[in-house]
């Protein structure tokens, strides 16, 4: 496996606000253009290196996960950015950040956009509990649908993995085979199967295969972590916790899902609750809860 392609920001177009991490939509050398997650951000370097680990170990087993690359960044690019909070993300991330090929006229997934078969939901359930990504729920799916234009079908792709990998933010506090609760995963409602899913990915994941991956990490990003000595104790460590889990999946393998229907209930219960408990000049507040942001659609921000 070759590194990480690595470009050099040219321009600077505009901040993405539907993640906290404010990532931006950045213009390169390549003549590429990115969405660029910054290590200034509130969510730090290691949310740069879930994204790696996780991506590239998606790509790895067969999922579809735009590339990315390494992008070395200027503050100066981004001179007219209006925003002060914006411009201190950027003047805190000079140097080395992470972009993701940004898909032209790509959509958020919806239930209603696209068909997704059993096994590829499966898979994508299994690499999320591999991982401990538990932030791709019917709330927030964080997968895309790509190409909406054309004579390709759509396809389902997987972004945003920043949230996963939890057990590096307190190492050794959790166990590889650690059950995590899927049942609002975002695929839910398809009937992923896991077992075949496990069968096909689990033979996959392999001791050279994560070795491959985690080296792709870049060693600053590595660096001065509590407990290890120098980068390569941090990588080996990622090695041993995926792998253990791998081979511990029958543990974990999530099995449990809600309907499409059964989930629509609960949230119209929840609704409910919500709006019976509301004193009477909140009654007509829209309950937003579970609604995706305004800006969902990546075509705006290509030129």
């Amino acid at each position: 496996m070759k590194g990480l392609r690595q470009v050099v920001a040219t321009r600077y177009i505009e901040p993405l606000r539907a993640g906290g991490s404010v990532p931006g939509v950045v213009e390169a050398d390549d003549l590429g253009t990115y969405v660029v997650k910054f290590t200034g951000s509130a969510q730090g370097r290691k949310a740069l290196v879930a994204e790696i680990v996780v991506g590239e170990l998606a790509r790895h087993l067969g999922l579809r996960f735009p590339e990315l690359v390494l992008v070395h960044f200027d503050p100066a690019v981004a001179a007219d950015e209006p925003h002060q909070e914006v411009q201190d993300l950027l003047r805190a991330s000079a140097g080395l950040n992470l972009g993701m090929d940004l898909l032209p006229g790509a959509v958020d997934f919806t239930p209603e956009a696209i068909d997704v078969d059993p096994l590829e939901a499966g898979k994508v359930v299994w690499l999320d509990a591999l991982t401990a990504n538990v932030d791709r729920t019917v709330h927030s799916s964080n997968l895309m649908i790509w190409p909406t234009f054309g004579t390709r079908p759509p396809k389902l792709w997987l972004i945003d993995h920043g949230a996963a990998l939890v057990f590096h933010h307190r190492w050794g506090a959790s166990a590889p085979d650690k059950v995590y609760d899927f049942r609002h995963h975002a695929l839910g409602g398809y009937g992923p199967d896991t077992r075949a899913a496990d069968s096909e990915l689990a033979p996959l994941v392999t001791e050279s295969a994560l070795r491959e991956i985690v080296a792709l990490v870049p060693d600053a990003w590595l660096t001065d972590e509590p407990g290890f000595t120098n980068p390569d104790e941090v990588r080996e460590a990622y090695v041993s916790h995926l792998l253990t889990r791998a081979r511990a999946s029958a543990a974990w393998l999530p099995r449990d899902f809600p309907t499409r229907g059964e989930l629509a209930a609960a949230d119209a219960r929840r609704a409910a609750a919500t709006e019976a408990a509301r004193p009477p000049w909140l009654k007509k507040v829209p309950d937003l809860h579970g609604k995706p942001p305004a800006e969902q659609d990546w075509s705006p921000h290509v030129g």
